[in-house]
């Protein structure tokens, strides 16, 4: 592996997982690792300086008939108190140096001790007579440092007679919070050796789709969008790839429309170019005889206007998109009225008759006046196209709840059901032959769409029996400012 992929890796989201979760696991180990210390030691170093205490204590009760006894029962006494001395350090492994008033050791159950001359230190004296000594210390007598616990001996006069000195190694005490400190670091390596294979398992499920994301994002970078991801799961990660689905799905259908569109303005342009182009050469030429030059420069005239009207088109489209839509109220009836007499002169010379149901009174709506007249000018104009000669055009208006519904309907050419999902994409006509249709350009019922979709309104369409309809919808004034079509205020 490589050094940038080593890098990489370590970079990963596995990694920054896995540290988070390590650090989280050895954060807690750790807390309850000193907490634990702290207790226990502190509750055994207790337990055992009070064991200490209460056998110097008893030690000590038998230490002052010792020094106070008289010379004929001191060999009695010490025989005694020195058994009970021994007995007491095998019982709880602590040994006894019993001293008098001046430190000085007199007995002691210590083996190592004996037949040596030693003194306590006057300052371990002087804490001692102060009411008791505890501590860990080597006194100036031991190599290593002790657990010491020193108690007081006084008579029946309250006299300072001497002390008793409790002392226990502490080897094997450290011994044992050594072993604690190994099984807790063992612990810790098998919880973090689980962590690690828990989150490696976790990461794999929650990476491999992320990566798989990642490739199919490269794929579409450079234009592939076949590409899908595998559900995984109900989850976050399955409604993520669910997602990721549908944008591949939108981004195939746009760069199919945009091919399209491409292919479409392409021929759209390339036909009165090539027209133009053609028949000025004749002319420039001589192919084309002097006395058809007028007739042919007409046909140039009429096809510079077409491409003119074209490329206008596609502009107030490119308009309309990027417009912000600033709605004021306005009257639909008198739109509808407006449009209608616009259409006038072709309605008369398809020989249509026109049927308007358009309400006397006021329809007042919200929108932009102009873009809703100019639907309702490209629906009467799409309507008068197809309608068969001296057919019935029909312009209506039904208020539905709170929305105003206009209706175009004309006699003609059944529509194919195939065809209807289609009829609002740029440049699509039902008639493949495009050359035959000099005034259209597949671009009006895209005008149409893009203007209701941008009043966020919806438009309809059947076809059946030879009988087309088109309706679309216009949010009334009234709705809009009491909140329902009933007038009451939301």
């Amino acid at each position: 592996m490589k050094k940038g992929q080593i890098k990489r890796w370590f970079h990963s989201l596995y990694w920054k997982q896995f540290a988070l979760t390590a650090g989280m696991v050895l954060l807690t180990l750790l807390l309850l690792g000193v907490s634990f210390y702290a207790l226990s030691y502190n509750y055994t170093v207790t337990e055992k300086r009070g064991e200490m205490r209460d056998r110097a204590n008893l030690i000590a009760q038998m230490s002052i008939d010792y020094l106070t006894a008289g010379e004929d029962s001191i060999s009695e006494q010490e025989d005694s108190l020195r058994r009970l001395a021994d007995m007491a350090a095998m019982m709880t492994d602590v040994d006894f140096l019993i001293c008098n008033d001046q430190g000085n050791v007199i007995l002691t159950s210590d083996e190592s001790l004996v037949g040596r001359v030693i003194s306590i230190p006057e300052e371990i004296c002087r804490e001692v007579g102060q009411g008791g000594y505890e501590a860990r210390s080597t006194m100036g007598i031991y190599q290593q440092k002790q657990f010491v616990v020193g108690v007081p001996m006084f008579d029946r006069s309250s006299n300072d007679i001497g002390m008793v000195i409790a002392v226990m190694d502490g080897t094997e005490l450290m011994e044992m919070w050594r072993s604690f400190i190994g099984l807790f670091f063992m612990t810790s390596a098998i919880i973090l050796l689980i962590a690690f294979v828990a989150s490696w398992l976790t990461a794999i499920r929650q990476i491999q789709p992320i990566q798989e994301m990642v490739q199919a994002t490269r794929a579409y970078a450079a234009g592939e969008f076949d590409v899908r991801m595998q559900p995984s799961g109900s989850d976050e990660i399955g409604e993520l790839a669910a997602s990721f689905n549908d944008m591949a799905d939108s981004l195939m259908e746009t760069e199919r429309q945009r091919r399209d569109f491409i292919a479409n303005i392409s021929h759209e342009l390339k036909t009165p170019m090539t027209t133009i182009a053609g028949y000025t050469d004749g002319i420039l030429d001589g192919t084309i005889p002097p006395e058809k030059e007028r007739q042919y420069l007409q046909i140039i005239s009429d096809e510079s206007r077409r491409l003119s009207r074209l490329v206008r088109r596609m502009l107030d489209i490119s308009q309309i998109q990027s417009q912000e839509m600033k709605k004021e109220e306005f009257d639909l009836c008198e739109s509808m009225r407006l449009a209608l007499l616009s259409m006038e002169q072709k309605i008369l010379d398809r020989g249509l008759d026109v049927e308007a149901d358009i309400p006397d009174d006021s329809v007042m709506v919200l929108g932009v006046n102009d873009l809703i007249t100019q639907v309702i000018y490209n629906l009467l104009e799409n309507a008068a196209k197809y309608a068969s000669p001296e057919s019935t055009l029909y312009l209506g208006l039904q208020r539905n709840h709170d929305k105003a519904v206009v209706t175009v309907r004309n006699q003609g050419n059944t529509i194919p059901a195939q065809e209807i999902p289609l009829l609002f994409e740029r440049f699509h006509k039902t008639d493949k032959s495009r050359s035959e249709d000099k005034e259209g350009y597949g671009l009006g019922l895209y005008v149409v769409k893009t203007i209701l979709s941008q009043h966020k309104e919806q438009i309809t369409v059947t076809s059946e029996n030879g009988v087309t309809a088109f309706s679309f919808t216009v949010q009334t004034a009234a709705s809009a400012l009491y909140g329902d079509g009933n007038g009451m205020r939301g």
